[in-house]
């Protein structure tokens, strides 16, 4: 059977599918540097569809300009066709120019579902528990650290004296300051009062406390002063903070996590560690 040159039509159909299989193979690749790099998760679906669109495209483009179709309609008699119809696709599969022995589309096509294959990797690997950005690593740590300075909404560092006595201070961790998990409040109180001692310590009576409620991870923010009392408007819970936090009302079972910090070289206050248990919902427990 001598081979059929293709067609201008099939050449020019060939080099549409091969540039939908590269790039769906960019749009693969792109996902992977993207995720990466963390750039965001509207880049990562733009990323995807471009993966996902141009194998679509390349595969409906060979389906409809490269197979060869019947022009014939029968009856459904059998499930096995006739030995001419048999004969003929025999001979169209292993001719020398059948669509599925085209190696620059099967090698497209090959290196487009590998491509894909590769990125999921990256999700997939997120997701293993030594993984510094798999959840159980993200719920059990946050922002703060050693030598983390508290700030303010505004990022502005602060000292000792800018918290006032029996005044609630919002502070954040430098450079974290729209971090979810990472919100804690600084309130000077009598040291003298203390029922029992801060978790997190304690300069003089300055103690710093994260702002999460521990039943459903609302804000408390509520202070009756006098009183050591901090309350959560969402389900009224209440904490005692001259008994390390600890709750006294309300559907919360664990006392605020404190935050241990000191006095920098500059004078500013600094972290000298972690919360010392997991902020918010009290569904997350520290392994």
């Amino acid at each position: 059977m001598s081979a059929r040159r293709p067609s201008p039509a099939e050449r020019a159909a060939g080099r549409r599918i091969v540039t939908a299989f590269l790039a769906s193979t960019a749009g693969a690749i792109g996902f992977a540097v993207v995720y990466a790099l963390n750039a965001g998760p509207q880049w990562e679906g733009v990323c995807l569809a471009v993966a996902f669109a141009g194998l679509a495209v390349g595969l409906a483009q060979w389906g409809r300009h490269l197979v060869p179709v019947g022009g014939s309609v029968e009856e459904h008699e059998g499930f096995t066709p006739p030995p001419d119809e048999q004969a003929m696709t025999a001979a169209v599969l292993t001719a020398p120019d059948s669509p599925i022995r085209r190696r620059g589309l099967l090698a497209a096509l090959g290196l487009a579902v590998a491509a894909l294959g590769v990125a999921v990797l990256f999700p997939v690997r997120s997701l293993l528990p030594w993984n510094r950005r798999s959840p159980a690593q993200e719920f059990s740590s946050t922002p703060w650290g050693p030598g983390v300075r508290l700030v303010d909404e505004q990022g502005r560092p602060l000292r000792p004296e800018d918290v006032p006595a029996n005044t609630l201070v919002g502070v954040f961790p430098e450079g974290a300051v729209d971090s979810g998990d990472g919100p804690a409040f600084a309130v000077r109180l009598d040291p003298e009062r203390f029922i029992r001692p801060p978790s997190g310590g304690h300069l003089g009576g300055l103690v710093v406390w994260s702002l999460l409620c521990t039943h459903a991870g609302c804000p408390v923010r509520l202070y009756l002063k006098g009183t050591g009392r901090l309350l959560c408007p969402c389900h009224q819970s209440s904490f005692d903070l001259l008994a390390d936090a600890r709750p006294v009302a309300g559907p919360a079972a664990r006392p605020l996590p404190g935050l241990p910090f000191e006095v920098g070289p500059d004078g500013f206050l600094r972290a000298t560690g972690d919360f010392t248990a997991p902020p918010g919902a009290g569904f997350w427990r520290r392994q």
